[in-house]
Formats: structure tokens, C-alpha cells, sequence
């Protein structure tokens, strides 16, 4: 593997910024789509897609957290912002603000 795969930290960015978008998606698309268009199939589809994605992203957090040196209470934060609609943006923020890892 090469680039941004090559790490721990570059597949939980990769991952994080994937899952942000289907958090985004679920929230402006298919929830509205379902309360206001009443078609509840976006809602399935798109809700269980993040949901193996949230899985995903957890473990991989798990997985960066030792090669990245991040504290629990840096892993606690980073999980925190995941909950919130475009936390990963902030994510991205703060684990492109710490470097390449490694340094």
C-alpha cells in the first residue's frame, strides 16, 4: 500500500471523511426524503450504509490511536465529533494539524 493507505491514521482519515458524508447524507437527503416526500427506502438505504461506515470508522480510530500517540482523551474527542453533522471536517482538521505520522 502506498499513500494515504499506507498508514493506520491515513485509513482512519480515508474512512472518517467517507462516514462523514453518509452522516451528511442521511441527515439532509434521505431524512428528508422520507418526512417530507414519504419515501422511506432513502432512510433504510442510506441509514445502514452508515451504519457499518460508523463501525468502520470506530475501528479504525481504535486502530490510529497507538500509532498516532493520540491519548484516550484525544480518541474520546475524536469519536465525540464524529456525532456531529460535519464534525468530520474537524476530525480532519485536527489529525492533518498533528502531521505526517511518524514525524
Amino acid at each position: 500500500m502506498s499513500g494515504l493507505l499506507a498508514h493506520p491514521v491515513g485509513r482512519f482519515r480515508l474512512i472518517s471523511g467517507i462516514e462523514g458524508l453518509s452522516y451528511i447524507l442521511l441527515l439532509f437527503v434521505a431524512m428528508p426524503l422520507k418526512y417530507v416526500a414519504g419515501e422511506p427506502l432513502a432512510v433504510r438505504i442510506v441509514g445502514m450504509a452508515h451504519g457499518w461506515l460508523f463501525i468502520g470508522f470506530v475501528l479504525a480510530l481504535l486502530a490510529a490511536r497507538r500509532p498516532a500517540g493520540w491519548t484516550w482523551t484525544r480518541t474520546v474527542l475524536l469519536f465525540a465529533l464524529s456525532l456531529v453533522p460535519f464534525g468530520a471536517l474537524a476530525i480532519e482538521r485536527f489529525v492533518r494539524a498533528e502531521g505526517p505520522p511518524g514525524r
